[in-house]
């Protein structure tokens, strides 16, 4: 099937730290957010070609993972009619006042228990005059920090059943998965979702320990490749452990690299800026487990972490997820 389009795209999300001021100096000084306000314990930030309010709100807590994602509805008469069947499927939390730029906003939780969140009305980003740019089609000028990534690209969350989840985001959100990985058992290991033309905005993966909410990475895009290797450099210079890559996925084709970041999340750069499904009979790319054996696309395997590494750590929030 193809893709409703009546969630537009990714919004933001709301990552959570134990360590605020240094996951704070990681997003801005490293890798080039920009500060847009602050609210309790939690600031926003933007990437600078987010036509938004912030992509990203990172909050102090006392523990890593992710408390919400936002998404964007395509039209008001859109976000009616995906509120309704949310509430269907008995998946829905109600609305709320939204948070700075945007408008009321109606909180979910897939069925795996991520929080979510669908908002229509939205305040477009007038940037200050030190930010101001130069051509009048792009939000804010290129701040030049760090390395400087573009936009946030995608979400993938763990979860300790893939199908039913991603049947959830398939039937009551209106995306189409793209790719999926099958093992020999049948079931499904991960899948791959697109809102719109991008190949995919939200990913869910098998949580190993059978835990429920958590987080196994966010993931921001580079103009180049070359953005990466910078970037692994100077992610070595400051210190931030550097997980696996840069090297080039399978599935997606991304060009990648994986850290941490100081409060524990997992972060990934990735290029090219997600391919683009414009075929409307896409054909769901399918893996097996022994073509998954075999590797990324240059033939390094997976490493063992990336099974098992996901935020908030088991224990850490009392029971599965994030509260």
């Amino acid at each position: 099937m193809a893709p409703l389009h009546e969630i537009a795209h990714l919004a933001h999300v709301e990552l959570l730290t134990p360590r605020p001021e240094e996951s704070l100096d990681f997003f801005t000084r490293i890798m080039g957010l920009t500060e847009n306000g602050r609210e309790g314990d939690s600031v926003y930030l933007r990437t600078f070609d987010d036509y938004q309010h912030h992509s990203l709100k990172l909050t102090a807590h006392h523990t890593s993972g992710i408390r919400r994602t936002g998404l964007r509805a395509s039209s008001q008469e859109a976000l009616e009619r995906r509120v309704k069947a949310i509430e269907e499927a008995g998946l829905g939390d109600g609305w709320r006042d939204g948070d700075p730029g945007l408008g009321p906003t109606y909180l979910f939780r897939d069925p795996d228990g991520h929080e979510m969140e669908l908002h229509w009305e939205s305040e477009w980003y007038e940037a200050p005059p030190e930010l101001a740019p130069s051509l009048k089609n792009q939000p804010q000028r290129y701040p030049g920090n760090g390395f400087t990534v573009r936009r946030l690209d995608h979400v993938n969350f763990l979860a300790a059943q893939v199908e039913p989840t991603t049947d959830f985001v398939r039937d009551a959100l209106g995306a189409m998965p793209t790719e999926q990985i099958r093992l020999d058992s049948g079931v499904i290991a991960a899948r791959w979702l697109t809102f719109s033309n991008k190949s995919y905005d939200i990913v869910y993966t098998n949580d190993w320990t059978g835990s429920r909410g958590r987080l196994h990475h966010i993931a921001f895009a580079t103009d180049t490749r070359e953005d990466i290797l910078r970037a692994a450099d100077q992610f070595l210079e400051n210190g931030v452990f550097i997980e696996t890559g840069p090297h080039k996925h399978a599935i997606q084709q991304t060009f990648f690299l994986y850290v941490y970041e100081p409060g524990g999340n997992r972060i990934e750069l990735c290029n090219p800026l997600t391919r683009l499904v414009l075929a409307p009979d896409w054909r769901l790319v399918t893996w097996t487990e022994a073509e998954r054996a075999k590797g990324q696309a240059w033939g390094l395997k997976t490493i063992e972490s990336f099974h098992t590494h996901g935020t908030p750590p088991i224990g850490a929030a009392g029971g599965n997820g994030v509260q």
